[in-house]
């Protein structure tokens, strides 16, 4: 997995990646401790809100860059980026007031919701070999859980010697060193071409596509599915462990780490698996992995009668933190291959708002799932949250195996109904493909590469 890191120009914007990402973490650290610092006992609800305006900032902004930033030099788009997250951190630690950290956090989830697609839309062109680009979403993988568990450590022992707003300037600092590692780069032009049309085919282009093609049809099931196992952990995690066992803060952190650790084994191990099995059988596989996780879980809850209240027994936190590490690993094995297939579905032309599509849509899955899991958290007992988070996953995982057509690795006919049949996405692979065939003059099908 690691050699490709030898590729000069990856190997700096992989970690131009992982040293935005741990000056990420660093923010999200001290930006818990503003809102506390400002609201107080209210702080749960101000994160709360600025977790929704960040999630509708990646919903919102993702796909209006996605149809203008690919004409844009790449390489000073993504610096400016990274300058104007730098700018808005060195703001948030003068910000005194509520709604001040809510605009905060929307421009600077803005510049993010263009930066991050952008990036992920270029290593393609950066690596256009396929066993070379197969490492590079796993590394990123690998890259996200390492910062989650590493940036809270690096967090804890900042704060035993500097205040809190200190932290800001890590992640200035991080963003700063991530324009810089941008900035010695060169790299590929965009393969991207001016688009006819208004500001609404523009910007709605990259989610037809997506929503015309079968197979990332089922990559949004599969989103789907991901975020309700990962919803489950991510928001509940500290009020499990914290408020109904009881337990401390090294808890909290003991059961995200297992959450992580399940994701890394999953990236580590996924190379040799995607050698031998296509992407459509592993990302099902381990989509159901975390449905049958959380059926078996709330299975045994209900069975042992626990209630993981203050003094739980000793089982019932092995089982817990057993779970988490299996959720990790599902959670990990699901979406990690999704950069393949959307490399593969779309034409270099389009792949700047394919890529972006994918990050909007995805997340608009979390915003559904991130205030279902909080409000049903807290008035359910355990066992019938996993439950239903476990069918709901389920269900999810059906969808994506209907919607996803099973039977080729290399070829599935589909269709592209909001694309004119001069499309040279079309063009290029009715050329390539002697047995692509014609729906009718204006719905032209067209074999496409299914990982």
């Amino acid at each position: 997995m690691f050699q490709v890191l030898s590729h000069r120009v990856y190997g700096r914007l992989f970690c131009a990646q992982v040293i935005a990402l741990i000056g990420t973490g660093l923010l999200t650290v001290a930006l818990g401790l503003l809102a506390f610092d400002i609201a107080g006992a209210n702080a749960g609800s101000v994160l709360g809100t600025a977790l929704a305006i960040k999630m509708v900032a990646y919903v919102t902004v993702a796909p209006i860059v996605g149809a203008f930033a690919a004409q844009l030099p790449r390489r000073a788009f993504l610096i400016a980026m990274d300058l104007v997250r730098a700018v808005i951190a060195l703001t948030l630690p003068f910000i005194t007031e509520t709604w001040q950290v809510y605009l905060a956090v929307f421009v600077l989830q803005s510049a993010s919701a263009a930066f991050t697609p952008t990036f992920q839309a270029t290593i393609p062109d950066v690596l256009p070999e396929e066993e070379d680009y197969t490492q590079a979403p796993l590394l990123s993988r690998l890259a996200y859980d390492l910062e989650s568990i590493v940036s809270p450590m690096l967090a804890a022992v900042l704060l035993t010697v500097i205040n809190f707003h200190w932290l800001f300037a890590g992640t200035v600092v991080g963003f700063l060193v991530s324009a810089a590692l941008v900035l010695s780069v060169a790299l590929p032009v965009s393969p991207a071409k001016p688009r006819e049309g208004g500001i609404y085919d523009k910007t709605t282009r990259g989610i037809r596509i997506y929503l015309a093609t079968p197979r990332l049809r089922g990559l949004l099931a599969l989103n789907m599915a991901v975020a309700m196992g990962g919803a489950l952990v991510i928001v509940n995690t500290v009020v499990i462990v914290k408020g109904r066992l009881g337990l401390d803060d090294n808890a909290v952190a003991l059961a995200l780490a297992c959450f992580g650790g399940g994701s890394m084994l999953s990236a580590l191990t996924l190379p040799r698996i995607l050698e031998r099995h296509a992407d459509r059988t592993v990302m099902l596989s381990a989509a159901t992995i975390l449905a049958a996780v959380l059926g078996g879980f709330a299975l045994l809850l209900f069975a042992r009668g626990w209630t993981f209240a203050p003094g739980a027994s000793a089982a019932g936190w092995a089982a817990l933190l057993v779970t988490w590490a299996l959720l990790g690993i599902g959670y990990s094995a699901t979406q990690t291959p999704s950069g393949r297939l959307l490399r593969r579905s779309a034409h270099a032309d389009d792949r700047p708002a394919v890529f972006a599509a994918q990050f909007a849509l995805s997340h608009a899955c979390w915003l559904v799932t991130y205030p279902l899991a909080g409000w049903l958290g807290a008035t359910l007992p355990l066992a019938t949250l996993a439950a239903l988070f476990g069918a709901a996953t389920l269900l999810a995982v059906v969808g994506a195996a209907r919607l996803w057509p099973a039977g080729s690795t290399e070829a599935v006919l589909h269709d592209h109904p909001e694309l004119p049949h001069n499309h040279p996405h079309l063009a290029e692979h009715a050329g390539r493909h002697s047995h692509a065939i014609v729906i009718d003059d204006l719905h032209p099908s067209w074999p496409s590469r299914a990982g």
